[in-house]
């Protein structure tokens, strides 16, 4: 297995998809839970997959959500001030982790199927859905530590493990509600196509995939079959959910930390009198921007990615080495098998790229990035956060919105202080690297944070 930060031989793992491919292991362990999702196909179907679907993460697409984030945004604001006047009115602690989480699957449920999991209201275990999305990725440590074997040892995917049945169940239900969603959504769009209706009831983001799915100029041999479309149900859920969620937990983690970034960024905020911005407006705030930005570059939610050589390739380098005949080296010779790890948290680290104070968090940085940035492959802003090439992740949009949209109503509303020490601190990283806390070893992923009332 190698490993590489260098822009170059990045880019050209990234954009190579004729040659390099997620590892066998990673599809394995994902396709359990998303089938066929855009995820993990590779090859013409995820080109076939990705054709169909973009349309509906476009720019018009995500700005049309806007008003769904901030929605749900204010309820969490509501939620939090219910919170504060449980606790005698001055201030409350929360799992900020939890709460993000809980806000961001009822996000992807409205805008995403237009469907209500109201996780806000009533808990995790207040849709059908939603209890199947937590069977699945809140398994318990054994069933986990079992997929990870059966992942990297095919054999053993031979033998039913600890949480087989009721991952089963969980994606019957999945796959079923899938299937009424699909009829309705499908119905939705003959009945627009019958009537000459431009303006369908659906505009979620499964509904425009349905309808981009069944238009008439699309050959049928390009058309996705039921299955695939099915399977991006609990794609969205896990791409539209924890990466979100995460992202802005760590953003309030950087509050606690930077009080002087908390007040400037919500002064900022605050020259926006409304709690129902545009898209534009919120995208016309720069330190938000920025602040945003620097939390992506420092907390990049998903911390690594990885590819397999699918036949033998010669991969570019940025900075030669010297190999140990002495030899100075602009590139490398690869066979077909072996595996680059993408380190994504040490690329924005890095010195040659970042400067100096790479290792500390700065916004400001944004004002004049220096020229190195330039180099490395992206969608958005010159950050690997997202990925880059045919692979890059289809909803960087959806979930940049998303984000500010949440910052924009909590910062707000309310001042952030961590309820830990901040020693008491680490990152647990697997898919998603999350904060938890050292005292707590057998514990979820949490960040404590008291919150008060921003005056």
């Amino acid at each position: 297995r190698l490993l590489t930060t260098d822009t170059r031989a990045l880019h050209h793992l990234s954009t190579r998809d004729d040659i390099y491919w997620k590892p066998s292991s990673t599809r394995y362990s994902l396709g359990r839970v998303v089938g066929d999702g855009i995820l993990i196909t590779e090859g013409e179907q995820h080109k076939q997959q990705r054709r169909i679907m973009s349309p509906a993460f476009g720019p018009n697409q995500v700005r049309e959500l806007t008003p769904i984030f901030l929605e749900k945004s204010v309820k969490l604001r509501e939620c939090w001030d219910r919170a504060i006047q449980a606790e005698g009115g001055k201030s409350a602690h929360l799992n900020v982790l939890r709460e993000l989480s809980r806000m961001t699957l009822d996000v992807i449920g409205k805008a995403g199927f237009g469907y209500d999991f109201n996780t806000l209201d009533n808990g995790e275990e207040a849709s059908e859905l939603s209890r199947a999305f937590g069977t699945l990725f809140g398994a318990p440590v054994n069933s986990r530590q079992w997929l990870l074997l059966q992942a990297w040892i095919p054999p053993l995917r031979l033998i039913p493990g600890p949480g087989d049945k009721a991952e089963k169940t969980a994606m019957e239900t999945m796959h079923r509600i899938g299937r009424d969603l699909l009829a309705q959504a499908r119905a939705e769009a003959e009945q627009a196509e019958k009537t000459g209706s431009s303006d369908f009831k659906g505009r979620d983001l499964f509904s425009l995939l349905v309808r981009a799915n069944m238009a008439a100029d699309l050959p049928q041999r390009l058309r996705m079959s039921d299955e695939d479309v099915l399977s991006q149900v609990p794609t969205f859920m896990v791409a539209g959910h924890e990466t979100t969620a995460t992202g802005t937990t760590w953003a309030i983690h950087q509050l606690t930390q930077n009080p002087a970034v908390q007040s400037r960024l919500r002064d900022e905020l605050r020259t926006l009198d409304t709690d129902t911005p545009t898209l534009d407006e919120l995208n016309s705030l720069p330190y938000l921007d920025n602040f945003v930005k620097e939390v992506l570059r420092f907390y990049s939610p998903v911390p690594w990615t990885a590819r397999v050589a699918m036949r033998d390739d010669v991969v570019p380098l940025e900075e030669p080495y010297t190999d140990k005949k002495g030899r100075v080296c602009y590139e490398i010779k690869v066979r077909k098998g072996q595996q680059f790890l993408l380190p994504i948290h040490c690329l924005h680290r890095k010195k040659s790229i970042w400067g100096e104070d790479a290792n500390e968090f700065n916004p400001d940085r944004w004002d004049a990035p220096s020229d190195a940035i330039k180099n490395v492959p992206s969608v958005w802003s010159h950050l690997f956060s997202f990925s880059a090439g045919s692979h890059a992740c289809i909803g960087f949009r959806f979930s940049i919105a998303e984000m500010k949209a949440l910052l924009f109503i909590l910062v707000r509303a309310f001042e952030f202080e961590l309820a830990v020490p901040v020693d008491d601190l680490k990152v647990r990283a697997s898919v998603v690297q999350r904060p938890a806390l050292i005292s707590q070893p057998e514990a979820t992923a949490q960040l404590p944070i008291i919150i008060r009332s921003a005056a």
